[in-house]
């Protein structure tokens, strides 16, 4: 199962949650991430963020939806709607899911309240990522209308 991490600008959110589903995926499960306007670099926090995590970043690049190395079986927006952004529209027959994370290249405030942002950012993803690989994954792989409900109702968690 292929799934994409899909936001705007493909430099925090979509990474991080590429980055930290391929560290925790069992086998079969793959992830990557894109972006509908891609800023074509990854945010140095991000990077940072994986690497104090000991998550591998090689790799990772900001890139469009429109060079996807493979075809998503299920996209996952993480663009925080509440928070005023358009969410891009994955147009394909796939499983979509909405896991909304404010996005932390827009914090402001000094390098300590920044790193907070990131940090956020990353425990949300990774807490639904977390509980994605929790569930019975082959069962609802068989399952799509149940993958759907279990997706939606892992994208309100929060750690």
């Amino acid at each position: 199962m292929n799934i994409l991490f899909l936001c705007t600008g493909n430099s925090c959110r979509s990474i991080l949650a590429e980055a930290t589903f391929n560290h925790l995926a069992p086998e079969g499960w793959h992830a990557m991430s894109a972006g509908s306007q891609p800023t074509g670099q990854v945010h140095p926090r991000s990077l940072a963020l994986l690497e104090r995590s000991a998550i591998p970043t090689e790799g990772l690049s900001s890139k469009s939806w429109d060079n996807l190395p493979e075809t998503p079986d299920i996209v996952i927006t993480v663009c925080a709607s509440a928070a005023g952004e358009t969410c891009p529209a994955y147009l394909g027959p796939v499983l979509r899911a909405h896991w909304g994370v404010d996005d932390p290249a827009k914090a402001t405030g000094s390098e300590k309240e920044i790193n907070a942002a990131f940090v956020r950012a990353y425990c949300v993803l990774r807490t639904r990522i977390e509980a994605l690989l929790a569930s019975p994954l082959d069962n609802l792989r068989k399952d799509p209308a149940a993958l759907k409900v279990e997706l939606e109702r892992i994208g309100s968690l929060m750690p």
